[in-house]
Order: structure tokens, then C-alpha cells, then sequence
């Protein structure tokens, strides 16, 4: 399929084009993700939200211009956003000035720890429960699908929004 009907198809919602696109370039994207440090999210959950954001704007998706150049900038674009925002609450929050003791920096951490585990608290009892299993124990969406009976993409939908939860109760504080 050439890149005009590709695009095409994606914005009329064809489920097995937008399942094509996510075969195609979910490793792709991955590597981009990969590239960058973050303290909360890890790379698939850039994917998740690019994809969930592909879906959601599908509409805006120009035929004129190759799919994988769109996508990656959406990918980008997510990426600079958050970094954006974690640079943000780095600069703005007076505990991060120049640390002089080590002491310091394991107070902080400690202190970063205990904020993160209460806004996890505060999630609903399924995200709360799927993001644990993702974040902290690091298990795959496959491994948490088979203990919980869910579908990878509704633990994928848990995790992104108990992320976003997260990052905005961070902006907050």
C-alpha cells in the first residue's frame, strides 16, 4: 500500500492499517525512546502514548507527507515535551541547587521515593495494581496480561493513564 492510501485508511479508523503501522514501527520507536534518560517512564510508554495519540489525531495525519516522518515527530514531540516538563520541576523546585553532600541527594531521593509511591496510592486499586507490576517490577505488558486476564492494550490504557495521573500530581507539587 503506498503512503497516500496508508494515511488514508488510518484516518478512516481501518483497525488492521493502524495495527500494521504499530507492527511495523513499535521497534522503531522503541530505539528512539531509548536514547533518552527519564526518572518515570520508560520508552514503551512513549510508544503507547505515541500510538494512543496517532489513533486519537488520525484526522490531522497529511497524506502529502511520508507516515513514518509524521510518526516519528509525534514520537518527538512527546519526548521533548516531557523532558520539557521534568526540566521544569528540576529548575523549579530549590532542593535541586547544587548539592553538596551526599547525605543531601539521598534525602531527596528518599524524599522523591515517598511522593512517587503516595501518588501510586492514589490511583485507582487496577492501575494501581498494573503500573506496580510494570514500573517498579518490572514486568512485561504480556506477563502482567497473564496474571491479571487482561488484554495487553487495556493494561497498556492503565498504565498510560495512571503515568499521566502521576506526571501531572508531580507538576502539581
Amino acid at each position: 500500500m503506498d503512503n497516500k492510501k496508508f494515511i488514508v485508511s488510518l484516518k478512516k479508523g481501518n483497525e488492521a492499517t493502524f495495527r500494521e503501522a504499530y507492527l511495523n514501527y513499535y521497534d522503531k520507536l522503541i530505539n528512539i525512546a531509548r536514547r533518552f534518560d527519564f526518572t518515570v517512564l520508560t520508552p514503551q510508554d512513549f510508544v503507547q502514548e505515541t500510538f494512543l495519540r496517532l489513533y486519537n489525531k488520525r484526522e490531522l495525519l497529511n497524506e502529502e507527507v511520508l507516515f513514518d516522518k509524521q510518526l516519528f515527530t509525534i514520537c518527538k514531540n512527546i519526548i521533548l515535551n516531557h523532558l520539557n516538563r521534568e526540566n521544569k520541576i528540576i529548575q523549579l523546585d530549590p532542593k535541586f541547587e547544587k548539592m553538596e553532600h551526599e547525605d543531601t541527594e539521598t534525602e531527596i531521593f528518599e524524599e522523591r521515593k515517598e511522593k512517587l509511591y503516595s501518588f501510586i496510592n492514589q490511583l485507582p486499586e487496577q492501575q494501581q495494581k498494573i503500573f506496580t507490576l510494570h514500573k517498579l517490577e518490572n514486568l512485561s505488558y504480556k506477563e502482567i496480561a497473564a496474571i491479571t486476564d487482561l488484554s495487553e492494550k487495556t493494561i497498556a490504557n492503565h498504565i498510560y493513564l495512571a503515568s499521566k495521573f502521576i506526571r501531572k500530581k508531580v507538576e502539581d507539587h
